[in-house]
């Protein structure tokens, strides 16, 4: 069977567009979204009006959904949160594995949540999955 993950968004905010980016390209605008194999380097955010095409001043999640290969262990899923500069807390953010590592994740509410990126070797906030075909839920507010 082939490898699939899907990204699944929960917007309770009342405003604001999820928006799923990979290589500067809008895969979704709040529906869900299924790869039909390895999902990596994608970002998602909730567009507020504010945000650059990249998440630029917005809370951002960075995620790699891929079946992990057992000759290699930690090479699955992986998801965390930005708010490295440029990035930056716009809205309350959480995201969760589902299918696989179930509830695993995490969720911000202000800008010095200490399970974020806030520099580039704070790489402990990683939240990783090693699980075929796991699924992700990101939820705004």
């Amino acid at each position: 069977m082939a490898e699939t993950h899907t990204v699944h968004f929960v917007n309770r905010c009342g405003r604001g567009t999820p928006t799923l980016v990979r290589a500067g390209q809008i895969l979704s605008t709040g529906g869900d979204f299924t790869s039909n194999g390895p999902f990596s380097s994608a970002i998602a955010y909730l567009q507020t009006g504010n945000c650059l095409l990249n998440g630029e001043r917005c809370t951002t999640i960075e995620t790699t959904l891929v079946n992990p290969n057992p000759s290699l262990p930690g090479s699955g899923s992986s998801t965390d949160i930005t708010l490295i500069p440029p990035h930056e807390f716009s809205v309350t953010t959480g995201f969760s594995y589902f299918h696989g590592c179930d509830g695993a994740g995490h969720t911000w509410d202000n800008a010095n949540c200490n399970t974020a990126f806030h520099k580039p070797d704070d790489t402990g906030v990683q939240v990783a999955c090693q699980v075929n075909d796991v699924n992700l839920q990101i939820t705004f507010c």
